[in-house]
């Protein structure tokens, strides 16, 4: 069975990519011509929307990496740690 978090990414990825999907198909729809190419303004929408779609998915990586953190694996920083050996040597 999977687990909490990983069902999160999967839905999130999913999601992510479905939204797309659709908005690709609304700009090959909406900027279509008649012999089924797109038209210049149809093009710099799709670029567009894979822009959007790039600066998306590097949103959603970050805001599941913050809230997915489990606090006990050790990515965190601590100032009071007692181990003081290695700070300030050369």
């Amino acid at each position: 069975m999977l687990e909490r978090e990983q069902l999160i990414e999967i839905v999130a990825a999913v999601g992510a990519v479905l939204l797309m999907l659709g908005a690709m198909v609304a700009v090959g729809s909406s900027y279509g011509a008649e012999n089924s190419t797109l038209s210049p303004e149809g093009g710099q929408m799709l670029v567009a929307v894979i822009g959007v779609f790039i600066l998306l998915m590097t949103g959603v990586g970050i805001l599941l990496a913050y809230l997915l953190n489990d606090p006990g694996n050790g990515l965190e920083t601590s100032d009071d740690d007692d181990d003081a050996d290695a700070k300030g040597t050369f």
